[in-house]
């Protein structure tokens, strides 16, 4: 986890009021809060206001990192790209280290332009890398809700050039969630094992047995998927779907090192009784 970054309470400056005016002058669209063991992430999406005006909105001013990226069309041309405006790209992580970059892919996959801020109040427990996958759904569902609210502009569906432009995207994103997706499941298959092992040391200390030793040999690895051989919705949807997996074996695997924590203090407990007993006796 990065370092908090100090904020201290002040009335309301010159700036702070022209940021708030400015809110009103754009349109912007909002997650709904994700929280996770005392953490809250929320995303603001906006076509048309600047990542600074989002990073400055008032809701956010007592979080913990407003991670922002951007993604809009530039000024500038040249003679192969004078039909195809170039965009200019770019992050920030606020202390959120790697985050930034997280969501300039969440734009770039979702083929929007505009700017997108995630808020985090960080609670004091360190989530690990599930941090970004909250970061990525709050960010995709404030987009998702601009995209449903009418005000999107969408180029001609028939015109040579918006097709051409929307195939090589297509490939662009798949290709990332291939790569994507095989990350993932090396995660899953990871910490899958991790969560039998510390159930298995749960068990054992219960039922006072030698905790069995697992050698990486016999664990059998999962069967590889060709996902590239899949359309670009199925790999959207596995996305989620893996980020979900992730989710759960990691509050699994808190509740057993909770257990494990318990059942060591309960034999720190009984040992020190047992001495007590030997020493009276």
């Amino acid at each position: 986890m990065s370092r908090k970054r100090p904020r201290s309470v002040s009335p309301p400056s010159t700036s702070t009021i022209d940021a708030r005016r400015s809110q009103t002058d754009h349109q912007i669209f909002r997650s709904n809060a994700i929280k996770d063991r005392s953490s809250t992430f929320i995303a603001l999406f906006s076509p048309s206001a600047p990542a600074p005006t989002l990073q400055a909105n008032p809701d956010f001013a007592t979080a913990t990192h407003r991670v922002a990226a951007w993604r809009k069309p530039s000024a500038q041309r040249t003679l192969f790209t004078a039909k195809r405006p170039l965009l200019d790209t770019g992050y920030d992580d606020d202390g959120e280290q790697y985050a930034g970059k997280r969501l300039e892919k969440v734009l770039s996959e979702t083929s929007v332009e505009g700017a997108v801020v995630v808020a985090r109040w960080y609670g004091g427990i360190l989530l690990g890398p599930v941090r970004f996958t909250h970061i990525e759904n709050c960010a995709r569902e404030a987009i998702e809700k601009w995209k449903a609210s009418g005000t999107a502009t969408k180029p001609e569906p028939d015109h040579p050039a918006a097709q051409k432009r929307k195939i090589e995207e297509d490939a662009k994103r798949k290709s990332t969630l291939v790569s994507v997706l095989e990350e993932r499941d090396h995660s899953i298959s990871a910490l899958r094992g991790l969560l039998r092992e510390k159930t298995e040391e749960a068990c054992a200390i219960e039922s006072e047995e030698k905790v069995p030793t697992r050698k990486d040999g016999n664990v059998t690895p999962d069967k590889a998927v060709d996902y590239s051989a899949m359309p670009l919705q199925a790999l959207v949807r596995l996305e989620k779907a893996r980020d979900a997996s992730i989710s759960w074996i990691l509050k699994e695997i808190e509740k057993v090192e909770e257990r494990l924590e318990e059942q060591q203090q309960q034999q720190q407990q009984q040992k020190k009784k047992q001495k007590r007993t030997r020493d009276c006796g």
